[in-house]
Parts: structure tokens; sequence; C-alpha cells
């Protein structure tokens, strides 16, 4: 798909400096406070200032060239990133319900003005002629694969046809936007005795205040919900938290991924493609859908044996605690892993809370990334943001040749809020320019804590889930260092954008790593090794079974987009993919699809996330074990990997740092990992 376009959705921009024309900061849109008619206002001049570039584009006289043509139509993207992004992510965080509804419509307004440039005929045949740059690699692969996404575009189509994709393309738009709001304004509820909150943890519950009858209430979103479905004691709790959770978004959402799937198959064929999966990898790393079909084929074969041990164990060690069970339903498997890491490796998942309150974790991966890449964060407390509980720091090199340099910003907003996206991403919020223009980013998280008297105790995978997310803030500004706006790391192709995130998540399994932050918030204890061992044992449990589940998103993304939307069954699909791969029973009611966010963006590439858990897990086999964060693999990576951005195809990163293409034995091995049960008063160590 065009990279014009979605970068419209999947991320976000802003410009660099303010201008006599513009309003008084045209990089951050959220100035203009919770003003919609403000926020309205700043977007027209984006958009005046993207129409005036590309207006200098194609007047420009003489021959085509880099500096008359390729920097003006870089200055265009720019300006309508910074215009399309900031709209989308006041969408996604905005503090009032008419100022998220305003950036919603405005996001369809700029995505439509996106499409016109992608279609753009003169635009196109200005760029076609410019010379390729062989003396400049980077820029030379900006051009081309500029002119990729505008065939993929369609700008070679007729005017009918140009029209037509115009119109699907607004429709899709509006469709994604629609289905992402009613996740975010469907919080649902599930209420409980005090009895029914047996198993959580006590400040879960000293955090629910019941009502006058001994009522407790809970919601869907994250804190509330993830705790349910690991701690609860109460089968009926987990099974009533679980279809709420899976029904989120329905069954408003059923009618508009049926519709956004028919959009999309009409736009595939228009442009000449069999099936909207076909156009989805066009311009990917995999190259094909039946390239996919294979990586998907030889994984599912590859975690087949691992995670039917790992389901033989679990399902055994549930009969025992309790008889006559015949099989674990998709709404207690959660809860049943942490059982038998409790009774298998002697590790209560609810024990090293304690260790992870939400402040400390924030500062233990800001000085594990310190030192990691290289660089300094200094916080900058007067920072104007969008919402108080917003943190802001700025980035610095901290290498010796360019110690003290400036190199963009980041913002963490981390709490759930009313309205806000419910899922925990990241957003580019400032592509780099070099010279003219720092990388800013932010996280989009709904973690605990935020409010006064909570500590935020996090679980350990909500801990993995904040390094993942900031692998991509230092992918972005690490990687925006770069001449062109349109070639920073969240421009590489998008089936490469999760591996640097994912590489990241190897980090927190180091004991030196977490000994540096996880200490005990009301003792000052660190984190036990033995602790940390037990822990690591756990988690290695079960990774044939994450696989299998990853299998299943992926596998339901792609058939959802690889035939005819009227050989659709949304339902049927679901229950038959969930069966294929999930050993856990199928719960009547599941709607998964329904708040299943990432068919909204990735559409049917769900799949990047397991081609790129096999490069993380690839890139991370080239690191010193015993020196994670001050060997020289580090920086090794952070050249060869994130500050190229997308100035080359994303394979050749993969060959550069592996030293060959990347293959699936250390995913086979982490999946594979010998475990051994050492008794209760020892550590269950992984060899």
């Amino acid at each position: 798909m065009s990279a014009i376009c979605a970068v419209l959705v999947s991320s976000l921009a802003l410009q660099a400096q303010p201008t006599n024309s513009l309003n008084r900061d045209p990089l951050h849109a959220w100035f203009a406070g919770d003003d919609p008619a403000s926020l309205e206002t700043w977007v027209d001049q984006r958009l005046a200032a993207t129409q005036a570039s590309i207006d200098k584009l194609t007047a420009a006289a003489g021959p085509r060239t880099v500096e008359n043509t390729l920097r003006s139509y870089d200055d265009a993207v720019n300006e309508l990133a910074i215009a399309g992004n900031e709209a989308y992510f006041l969408f996604a965080v905005g503090d009032s319900e008419p100022l998220r509804s305003k950036a919603q419509a405005l996001t369809s307004k700029i995505s439509s003005v996106s499409t016109d440039l992608s279609l753009n005929q003169k635009v196109y045949r200005a760029l076609n002629a410019v010379p390729r740059p062989n003396d400049d690699p980077a820029t030379k692969h900006y051009l081309e694969r500029t002119l990729l996404e505008y065939r993929l575009a369609g700008v070679d189509k007729d005017d009918a046809t140009r029209a037509e994709i115009r119109q699907l393309q607004d429709k899709i738009t509006a469709l994604t936007l629609t289905f992402n709001r009613n996740i975010n304004d469907d919080v649902r509820q599930v209420t409980a005795s005090r009895a029914q909150l047996e198993g959580l943890p006590a400040d879960y519950i000293a955090r629910h205040k019941p009502d006058a009858n001994g009522v407790y209430t809970l919601t869907t979103d994250p804190p509330d919900s993830r705790p349910v479905h690991s701690f609860a004691s109460d089968p009926d709790l987990r099974l009533r938290m679980y279809l709420a959770d899976t029904q989120r978004g329905y069954p408003k959402n059923k009618a508009v991924l049926l519709e956004l799937l028919a959009a999309r198959q009409q736009l595939a064929t228009t442009l000449g493609y069999p099936t909207f999966a076909d156009l989805d990898v066009a311009d990917q790393m995999i190259g094909s859908a039946s390239n996919m079909k294979v990586l998907l084929n030889q994984l599912e074969d590859a975690s087949r044996d691992p995670a039917a041990r790992e389901e033989a164990l679990l399902l055994a060690f549930a009969q025992k605690q309790q008889p006559g069970l015949s099989d674990i339903a998709m709404a207690d498997h959660f809860y049943w892993q942490e059982q038998y890491s409790r009774g298998t490796y002697k590790f209560d998942a609810q024990s090293v809370r304690p260790y992870f309150p939400y402040n400390q974790v924030q500062a233990g991966i800001l000085s594990t990334a310190a030192r990691l890449f290289h660089i300094q964060f200094q916080a900058v407390p007067d920072a104007r943001v969008w919402d108080p509980s917003v943190s802001t720091y700025d980035i610095y090199d901290d290498t010796p040749a360019n110690r003290g340099k400036k190199l963009g910003r980041i913002y963490l907003d981390m709490h759930p809020r009313p309205g806000k996206d419910k899922w925990f991403s990241s957003a580019p919020l400032v592509p780099g320019i070099a010279g003219r223009q720092l990388p800013e980013g932010a996280l989009i998280c709904n973690f605990p804590g935020g409010t006064a008297g909570d500590p935020g105790l996090m679980q350990y995978y909500e801990v993995v889930i904040f390094f993942h997310e900031f692998g991509h803030l230092m992918h972005h500004v690490l990687g925006g260092q770069n001449q062109w706006a349109g070639a920073g790391s969240f421009s590489v192709e998008g089936d490469f954008i999760e591996a640097p995130s994912q590489m990241l998540e190897e980090i927190f399994h180091d004991y030196t790593v977490l000994a540096s932050f996880a200490k005990n918030y009301q003792t000052g204890e660190t984190i036990p090794a033995g602790l940390v061992d037990r822990m690591n044992a756990a988690d290695a449990f079960g990774r044939g079974l994450w696989l299998r589940r990853q299998l299943f998103y992926a596998t339901y993304a792609l058939d959802l987009h690889d035939r005819p939307p009227s050989q659709v069954d949304l339902d049927t699909l679901l229950k038959e993919d969930t069966v294929r791969f999930m050993p856990w029973t199928f719960v009547e009611g599941d709607r998964f699809y329904a708040s299943f966010t990432h068919l909204s963006g990735y559409a049917s590439n769900y799949y990047t996330y397991l081609l790129d858990k096999v490069i993380a897990l690839d890139f991370f086999s080239q690191f010193d074990k015993r020196n994670l964060l001050d060997g020289p693999t580090a920086m090794r990576y952070r050249r060869a990997v994130l500050e190229p951005g997308a100035t080359q195809p994303a394979a050749e990163y993969v060959k550069t740092f592996l030293g060959r293409p990347q293959n699936i034995d250390a995913l086979k091995a982490w999946m594979n990992v010998e475990l051994q049960t050492e008794p209760a008063n020892q550590p269950a160590r992984v060899q």
C-alpha cells in the first residue's frame, strides 16, 4: 500500500521551525488546546504548506533534479504528515469528545488530500524524470521506493479509475477510524462480589471500592481486565470478563469490518490484484501473499511439537488441581498457566509486582536504553503536553564524537483515560530531517498507576510490553537523523517495523538489567536473583503456545483478506482458526474480531510480528549475554540496524548485522529451551 497514505493512519508527524505565515507553533497541534476550531485552523495551515510545496515542484523549470523535485516532494510529504498524523494522534489521546470527533473528521480530510497526492500524475512524472543518484544510495533508494508506492497507489490508471480509487481510499479511511472509535468508546463493566475477587492482588482489590450493596465494578481497561484473566480464582468472573473483553465494539464493528473488507477488496481488484492480501504485501519484505503462507506454514510446523508438549503438561496439571476437568477454555488458559508457574517453577507472578512500581520501571527503562544505545535522557518538566499525566524527555547523543548533540524528544502517555486509545503503541510524532528537524515520538499505553497513592504495580509481562514499545521509540529517534522526512524508521518496510521492538524485549530477562531498577517499592530491596531465575523459567514455558496464538492472529487476519468478502463469515472463521491453532476450547459468544485493532492498522499483515520475532531473536543471538548493555554489539546494532532508518531495503540491515540472511534457528532454540524443574527452595534456571 502507498506509504503516502499509510503514514497518515499508522504514524504521526510534525514539522520543524515556525514561520511567520503559520500558526505560532507548527510543530505541535495540541498547543491549540481542546478547541476543535483551533485544531482545524492549524490543520488547514499544514495543508496549505503542503500545496505550496507541490506547486513549487510542478512549477520548477529546467531539468528535473533531486533538489528542485525530490526535495520539494519531501517537504510536501513532511507537511502532510504533520497534518494527518497529529490529527490522528489527537483522535487517539484527546481529552474531550468534541476534540476527538473533530480530529477524526480532519484525519479523513487529510487522508483524502494524501490520496490525491498519491494519484497526482504530474508529480509522478516529475519524480520519474529525476536521474537516479548512484553516488547517493540513500537518496536513490528513497526515490525508487517513492515511485514504487506511486505505482501501487494506481497513479498510472486512467482518470475514471483514479477517481474510483480516490473514493475507495476515502471510504477505507472513514471506516478504519470508525472501527477504532467504536473500540475506544466501548468500555464495558463487569460486577463482582468480594468473594469473586479471590486470587486478585490486594492492591487491586483496594483500588476498587464496593457500592452500598458490596458490589465491585471492574472495567475492560487493561489494568482492570488483565489481572482478572491471570489471577481471579472464580471461573465465572474470568468468563464474564473474557466475554466483555472480546465483545468490545460489538455489534457495531461487525458491520463496519465487513464493509471495510469489501472496500479493501474492491480497491485491490481495481488496482489489478486478485485479493487485498496480495496488494498489502506488494511493497513488503515478504514479497507476496504466497510467501507469507510459506512462512506461516513453516512456523506452524516448527511450533506444533513444542506447543503439544506444553498443552499436555498444562492440562495434566489443571486436572490434578480440578479433578474431572476435561479441557481448558479460552477464558481460563492464562489463569491455568499462572497456576502452573506457581506449582512447577515456584513462581507467583504477583510476587514480582512489588518490584515493578510504574515510576521505577519507567526510570529503569530509560537508564537501560541510555546505556545500550549510548544516549542520555533529560526530563523536560515544563514541556507543553496534551494531558497533565504526560512526561517528556529530550534525548542527547552520548558517543565520544557527538556527545551532547540533541537527537530528539519523546513523550510518555502511559495510563488509561476515558476516550483514550485502549491499546499499547508507539507514535512517531516528528520525522527527522538532518540539519532541519529533530524527530519526536510518543508512547500511548494503558499501564497501572497514574493516580495519587497508587504505586502502579506492574505484572512482569507489562514491563516487557514497555520494553517493546520503547524499542519503537529508539528506532524512530535514532533512525530519524537522515536527510529525508519520508525515509525515517517508520517508513521502512512494514514487516520489519516490529523487529527492533521485539529485540528489546529480550533485554528484560537479564538479571543485571532488572537489578538496576527492580526494587521493592516499600522496602527498597533489590529483586532477588532466585526470583528472577524462577520468573524467567516460568516465562520460557509456553513459548510454543505463544507462537500458536500469534499464528492464529496472523492466519485470521489473512483469511479475512485473501478471498472475496462474500465468502467471509467472521464468526465461522474465528472459531475455525481458534480451533486450528489453539488447544483451548472456544467460548461461544467470542467476538474477538470486533476489538482486534490490528485489523484496522495491519490489515492482512499481522504476520509481521512472526517474521520480526524470527529476525529479533536472530539479532539478539549476536549479543554477549554476559555483557548485554556495554559490549560492542550494542553500538554495532545501533549503527547497522537503527540509524539507517529507511535509507536501504530492510533485508540489507539484517544481512549487514548478521552477516547472512535471517533464519529460524534462533526461534527454534528459544521455543525449545530446556527447563530444569528444581526443588522449591532452589531457583529453576533456564539452561
